[in-house]
């Protein structure tokens, strides 16, 4: 199974330049947890997730009028069409994100969760897998405390 069996094809993105709230009220608008920055040419540039907003944003006490481009994960990693769902999910697992945008010919043709694949693929063993990587990737000190110090 390729990933453009399982991606969203609607991607919600925003310009680099675009502020934090508009950024928040566009994923209100569209029910998305993530918003892809874009720079003049379409070309991803910038991630941004509702976590992003929550802990860098609102729990610092920052502007709403902000950049995004200034809360947003860079670099961006990205996947292809081709790729296999199997390829994409050690992907994600290796930098440890749960959003894959997809690129067709340089163009942003989809996106790909975690959740994607977990409930697209019916496949339970993978989503297991990638659901525990990433957040042993995302956790390190909670998997890797030293108890009884």
């Amino acid at each position: 199974m390729q990933i453009r069996d399982v991606m969203t094809e609607g991607v919600v993105t925003a310009a680099l330049a675009a502020s934090v709230r508009e950024v928040a009220e566009l994923m209100r608008e569209r029910n998305v947890g993530s918003v892809v920055l874009v720079d003049q040419g379409g070309n991803p540039s910038g991630f941004v997730t509702d976590r992003d907003l929550a802990v860098s944003v609102l729990a610092d006490g920052r502007d709403p009028g902000d950049p995004a481009e200034g809360h947003a994960s860079t670099p961006v990693v990205t996947g292809s069409p081709e790729m296999a769902v199997e390829e994409a999910a050690e992907l994600m697992v290796a930098h440890g994100i749960r959003r894959l945008p997809v690129l067709d010919g340089g163009r942003l043709t989809g996106i790909v969760t975690m959740d994607d694949l977990a409930v697209r693929t019916g496949d339970l063993e993978l989503a297991h897998h990638m659901t525990s990587q990433i957040a042993r990737a995302a956790l390190p000190d909670f998997y890797f405390h030293v108890r009884g110090e």
